[in-house]
């Protein structure tokens, strides 16, 4: 099979290619049935996979989909790791669990977020504490998300958020937008009132699947920042903090949105702190795995515009359609030279996590 056929065109053949792959190379499934509909009524689902001994202390884990519309990357890496036989290659004590689409909805609908409009990478917080302010969201909310969307809004406010990316010190404005915010339930980057189902979900897995683990290696596939195809490794934290430092000392390019050195601002409620934080008995090393398809001022024009086509307009029309497109295209690039390079870097990295988990 050529790389290309390892990815989808769209979520219900994703999570049937997931999971005919998984099946024909002998992992045991399960699935976690969404309450939510799909688009035409397609079944929404997380599925997952466990390949290798049940009492493995070594475990790789990948991630596709937590930014639903993200979620054909993951996929096509995971698939393709069933169909080439590598996954039947592992080291002696370890594991393999894939999570396919731990954001089905986000996924079949082409959005970022869940059901409830939440960004489930910012939803990984304490939700009994104070939540996180941003405040930079706050004063330019208007401004990120306008109630009203035209060719002309469209044009007038991207101009705008680039000259404050231009004037405003470094990652201010990125911050300010995709940071994560708590209190504007139709709004970007919005972290939620309290759990998501996808959150509730993980953390179910993890409690099944990973609670007993001495060793954990996590890779979560992403997709918007960064150069066309290039796939930035970002690891959970920065210099000093111990799961950084093995990953640094794993791959070697490992970036940080704590230091400046990635091309995401810096985060909060990412589900890489949630496996961490959960799983107090292993050592865990985790990367987020970010290809880029599109430049930023594109895939901020495009998320903006989605958010607002959910929060304000009509999906069925000629306008809804368009950004609907507009949306996929900012997170999936349907081009072979594109899923080659996603391929190459996810097997890669996958490889050297199964090496340095065996090591």
């Amino acid at each position: 099979m050529s790389v290309p056929s390892y990815f989808s065109s769209d979520y219900a053949e994703a999570r049937d290619k997931f999971t005919a792959a998984a099946k024909d190379a002998g992992a045991e499934l399960e699935r976690f049935d969404n309450p939510a509909e799909g688009p035409d009524g397609v079944k929404l689902s997380t599925d997952i996979a466990w390949l290798g001994p049940k009492d493995a202390d070594r475990i790789l884990v990948t991630i596709s989909g937590t930014h639903g519309a993200e979620g054909f990357c993951g996929s096509g890496v995971q698939v393709g790791w069933y169909r080439t036989g590598r996954a039947q290659r592992l080291p002696a004590r370890t594991a393999l669990l894939q999570i396919h689409g731990i954001n089905p909805y986000g996924f079949a609908w082409l959005r970022r977020t869940t059901e409830e409009n939440i960004d489930i990478n910012r939803n990984y917080v304490d939700f009994d504490q104070p939540l996180p302010v941003n405040a930079g969201y706050e004063k330019y909310r208007d401004l990120i998300c306008p109630t009203e969307w035209s060719d002309d809004v469209a044009r007038d406010t991207t101009a705008e958020i680039n000259r404050l990316i231009a004037e405003l010190p470094p990652m201010t404005m990125q911050a300010a937008i995709s940071a994560g915010q708590y209190v504007d339930p139709n709004g970007l980057f919005f972290g939620g009132k309290g759990p998501s189902w996808s959150r509730r979900t993980a953390e179910t897995i993890m409690e099944k699947y990973l609670s007993r683990a001495g060793r954990v290696a996590i890779i979560d596939y992403h997709t918007g920042l960064g150069p066309r195809g290039y796939g930035e490794r970002i690891g959970d934290g920065t210099k000093g903090v111990p799961g950084w430092d093995r990953a640094r000392d794993w791959w070697g390019d490992v970036t940080s949105s704590d230091d400046g050195s990635s091309t995401s601002a810096p985060l909060t409620g990412t589900s890489l702190e949630a496996f961490v934080r959960n799983l107090p008995q292993a050592e865990v090393t985790a990367i987020a795995l970010e290809y880029g398809t599109q430049p930023l001022d594109k895939v901020l024009l495009a998320l903006r515009a989605d958010n607002w086509l959910h929060a304000h307009g009509d999906l069925a029309s000629d306008q809804g359609k368009a950004i609907k497109a507009q949306a996929r295209d900012a997170f999936y690039q349907d081009a072979d030279d594109w899923k080659q390079m996603v391929w190459s870097r996810g097997i890669d990295t996958q490889e050297i996590a199964l090496a340095r988990l065996a090591g």
